[in-house]
């Protein structure tokens, strides 16, 4: 949504240095467990938009793209502390526990991993792509991977049959950036299960 951003209060182009050092600080950040705030700016002129003015954002009557990159802030919202305790008491119960978030799938994994959702040890195919230094395509077969991390985005796009084959052929799993609706969707192929 930024073409540009704000250096020592200067606004500069938005070019490919600082996309990447966002998106590296993201990742490291996001890794940790922090979840991450983009924060970015627009200077509506008063003509268009007066004192008062009713901002829907259904409509988007306002500008959401060329705006100003600010920084970012990340913070730390840790799980509460009884969860690691109640994930492996449901496990040792025979209960196969399946996080789904709304957060980003960096974050998401790493809370994950740190409650015992993801056990040590286990890999995602991401983890098993990096672990063997290949293109991710090239991991075969995903199955192998007993954790998965399915993007809101991917599942947006499975059929009902790809969803129930994650569900099966994984034992350690999280849903991230997940709407309500795919929500709703995920327990559905839980209770097809």
């Amino acid at each position: 949504r930024c073409s540009t951003i704000m250096v020592q209060g200067q606004e500069l182009p938005l070019d490919q240095d600082w996309t990447d050092a966002f998106q590296s600080a993201y990742m490291e950040l996001g890794g940790l467990g922090e979840r991450v705030l983009g924060f970015c700016q627009a200077v509506l002129p008063s003509s268009q938009f007066p004192r008062g003015f009713s901002f829907d954002s259904d409509e988007e009557n306002f500008p959401t793209q060329q705006l100003c990159f600010l920084g970012l802030i990340s913070m730390i919202d840790p799980p509460r502390a009884a969860v690691p305790d109640a994930v492996g008491k449901c496990r040792s119960a025979g209960i196969k526990v399946i996080m789904v978030t709304g957060d980003h799938p960096i974050t998401a994994k790493a809370i994950a991993k740190g409650v015992g959702i993801i056990s040590e040890g286990n890999e995602t195919v991401e983890d098993m792509a990096e672990r063997l230094n290949l293109p991710l395509s090239q991991v075969n077969p995903p199955r192998d991977a007993k954790a998965c991390v399915v993007h809101g985005s991917d599942l947006k796009n499975m059929s009902s049959e790809d969803l129930d084959d994650v569900l099966r052929s994984h034992t350690e799993i999280v849903f991230a950036r997940t709407s309500p609706q795919q929500k709703l969707i995920i327990v559905e192929g839980c209770q097809r299960q």
